[in-house]
C-alpha cells in the first residue's frame, strides 16, 4: 500500500513524538544515575572521558530500549488525544477513511520502532554492554555476583564438581569434590580440602587430596598433598553476575544456556532475558493499538483524560509483567509463558478496545 500525504503526516506525528520523549526520559535518567553514583566515580578516580563514553554512551541505548515500548504507549496516547481534541479524527473518518485504513500509518510506525528494538536488544546493546559492565566492574565494584555455596556443576559427560564456597576475587574454593560416573556407576572420587585456579599455567591446583578408584569390587585409595588439573571449567562460571547475559547477544545467549543447562546449573533469568528479547518488540504493536482505541475518542476532560488512563494501564502492564516473572522465578510458571503471559492478556484487551473505538 502506497503511503499518502495523511499517513506521512500520522507517521511524523508519532516517532517525532515517541523520540522526543525517549530524548527527555534518557536526559532525566542520567541526571538521576550520575547524582546517585557520581560518589562512586569520584572515590574510584574514573577520568570523565570513559564516564561519558564507556559507561553513559553505552547505557542510553540500554536504558532507552528497557522502556521502549512504554514510551511508544504514551507517545500514542499523547498525539492522538490532540487529534480528537481537534477533531482531526473524525474529520479524517468523515472523509470515507475507515479505522481499519487509520490504522495504517500507526502500524508502519510501530513496525518501524519494534524493529529497531529487536536489532537493539539481540544484537547492538549486548556489544555496547561489553564496554559499560566492564566500567561498572572497575568503577562501581560491580564485578562480581553474590558469593555462591554448595555449587552443583556438571562440567562433562558423567563428571560431576561440588564445592562448599568458591571466592571469585581470588579464585579459591573450599571443599572440592569430582565425580566420574559410567552407566549411571561410580568409578572414581576426588576430594580436596580447596582449590585454586592458576591463571598463569590455565589450571586447577589441587590441595590436601585424596583419591577412590572403583573397579567392580575392588577399590583403592591414594592420596597427596597438591596435584595439577585442567578441569573442563572456568572461575568465570563462580560467582557469575546475572548482568553478565547482557553482553551476549541472542546467538551466544542461547549457546550458553544450553551449556548451563547441560552442566545442571540453569537459571531462570537466563531464560527470561532471552525471551523478553523477541516478547518486548510484540508489544509494541499491542500497546499501539490499545493507544489508538483508546485516544481516538473524544471524551470529556481531553488530553489529560486519555494520558492518565493510558498511565495507569502501562503501570499495571508492568506490574503484571514483574508479577508473571516472580511466578517463572518461583517455578510455577515456564520462563517462555511468564514473559509472553502480559502480550496475550493485553492483546486480547487490544482486541476488545478495538472494536468498541469509534468508527
Amino acid at each position: 500500500m502506497v503511503l499518502k500525504r495523511l499517513d506521512i503526516y500520522i507517521i511524523r506525528k508519532f516517532l517525532g513524538t515517541f523520540f522526543l520523549a525517549i530524548g527527555l526520559i534518557i536526559l532525566v535518567a542520567v541526571v538521576f544515575d550520575f547524582s546517585e553514583k557520581v560518589d562512586d566515580f569520584i572515590n574510584h578516580k574514573a577520568p570523565l572521558s570513559e564516564i561519558l563514553l564507556r559507561y553513559y554512551l553505552n547505557f542510553i541505548p540500554f536504558f532507552s530500549n528497557l522502556f521502549s515500548y512504554l514510551f511508544v504507549f504514551v507517545s500514542v496516547i499523547f498525539f492522538t488525544s490532540k487529534m480528537s481534541v481537534h477533531s482531526e479524527i473524525t474529520a479524517i473518518l468523515s472523509t470515507g477513511v475507515s479505522y481499519r485504513r487509520l490504522m495504517v500509518p500507526y502500524m508502519v510506525s510501530a513496525f518501524f520502532i519494534a524493529g529497531l528494538s529487536f536489532l537493539l536488544s539481540n544484537y547492538f546493546i549486548p556489544y555496547t554492554s561489553i564496554s559499560r559492565l566492564e566500567f561498572e566492574a572497575k568503577y562501581l565494584d560491580k564485578a562480581y555476583g553474590s558469593p555462591e555455596r554448595d555449587i552443583h556443576k556438571q562440567i562433562d559427560e558423567g563428571v560431576f564438581i561440588y564445592v562448599e564456597n568458591f571466592a571469585r576475587r581470588n579464585n579459591f574454593g573450599l571443599k572440592f569434590s569430582i565425580e566420574k560416573f559410567e552407566k549411571g556407576i561410580l568409578k572414581s572420587k576426588l576430594m580436596a580440602e580447596s582449590i585454586r585456579y592458576d591463571s598463569i599455567n590455565k589450571t586447577w591446583k589441587i590441595q590436601n587430596y585424596w583419591i577412590r578408584n572403583i573397579d567392580g569390587i575392588k577399590e583403592t585409595i591414594t592420596s597427596g598433598v597438591s596435584i595439577d588439573s585442567a578441569l573442563n571449567l572456568s572461575p568465570d562460571e563462580f560467582n557469575r553476575n546475572a548482568n553478565v547475559v547482557e553482553a551476549m547477544t541472542t546467538p551466544q545467549l542461547k549457546k550458553f544456556i544450553k551449556r548451563e543447562l547441560s552442566r545442571g546449573h540453569g537459571d531462570v533469568y537466563y531464560e527470561i532475558e532471552r525471551d523478553n528479547r523477541f516478547a518486548g518488540p510484540f508489544a509494541v504493536f499491542i500497546l499501539t493499538i490499545i493507544g489508538v482505541s483508546l485516544s481516538s475518542r473524544k471524551i470529556r476532560g481531553g488530553i489529560g483524560m486519555h494520558i492518565g488512563f493510558g498511565i495507569a494501564l502501562s503501570f499495571s502492564y508492568i506490574l503484571f509483567m514483574q508479577i508473571s516473572k516472580e511466578f517463572a522465578n518461583a517455578g510455577d510458571l515456564s520462563p517462555w509463558l511468564a514473559v509472553w503471559l502480559p502480550n496475550f492478556v493485553y492483546a486480547a484487551i487490544a482486541v476488545v478496545l478495538y472494536k468498541l473505538a469509534p468508527k
